[in-house]
């Protein structure tokens, strides 16, 4: 088998070929049984039943894993994007698809660091939007990527305009509260704990103001962080209906053959 052939299988660009859409539902299973193992392996009383098992699994996943990351680095010249040999792989190897590749397996082969990363294997679930043939879902990726894109200055804007918020409400408290409430109010970048949890809508409890005039601040900044966490999603939607509006679906009427827009 050439290495062009392995890419056509590994990139699944190749419409009704079995080998490739096989190949994707084998490596799919693999990560979600790969995921299931890592959440029973957290529960104690199923780990010390069958350790092995679990050991074996991870062994022969990682294999799998490693095999399928190599041939990627190493027919990813058959893309003309990557064509180069080595600026070509090197480039490939930096895309977030490939890191997450890497990702996935790098912990087995870094045990010396003492560092649990096998949560990692988690983000492999990635790799359902590029092989697995789901073909709307996949659209509705590409339709936010376009809208994210369409809308960035407003959205960059909108992130600048919180990030004020954000000092404004936890200097505010800090300078209300540090009197009160040393321990909890100590400076400001302890205080934008509260003003986060509080510009969410979260509210933790852990911090609260218990000054008048901080209670007043509290509520005023609360009820702006209601209203600022509502821009990006008008500005999202509003993006939604434009680039629907700009592509109209199109049907066939199943008595004439006629397309109609929808």
């Amino acid at each position: 088998m050439n290495r062009k052939r392995i890419y056509e299988i590994l990139s699944n660009n190749r419409e009704n070929d079995t080998l490739s859409k096989g190949f994707g539902i084998f490596i799919v299973t693999l990560i979600g049984l790969n995921v299931i193992a890592l959440i029973l392996e957290s529960v104690t009383s199923i780990h010390n039943k069958a350790p092995e098992i679990f050991r074996i699994f991870e062994y022969i996943s990682v294999i799998i894993f490693t095999i399928e990351y190599i041939l990627r680095i190493w027919s990813c010249v058959e893309n003309p994007k990557y064509a180069s040999p080595v600026k070509g792989r090197l480039r490939f190897s930096a895309t977030p698809m490939a890191l997450i590749d890497l990702l996935a397996i790098l912990p087995f082969y870094l045990p010396f660091t003492g560092i649990d990363l096998r949560f990692l294997r988690i983000l492999r679930m990635m790799r359902i939007m590029r092989i697995a043939k789901l073909g709307r879902y996949s659209q509705s990726i590409q339709t936010l990527n376009q809208v994210i894109s369409a809308k960035k200055e407003q959205l960059i804007c909108i992130v600048f305009i919180l990030f004020l918020l954000l000092i404004i409400s936890s200097s505010l408290l800090y300078y209300t509260e540090n009197e009160a409430q040393p321990d909890k109010f100590s400076s400001i970048p302890a205080s934008m704990w509260w003003a986060i949890t509080t510009l969410t809508t979260v509210g933790y409890g852990d911090m609260c103001p218990v000054t008048a005039f901080g209670k007043v601040l509290a509520a005023i900044i609360a009820v702006l962080g209601i209203g600022m966490f509502a821009l990006p999603t008008g500005v999202i939607g509003a993006g939604f209906m434009e680039e629907i509006n700009q592509n109209p679906k199109t049907m066939t009427c199943p008595h004439c053959g006629k397309e109609i827009q929808s």
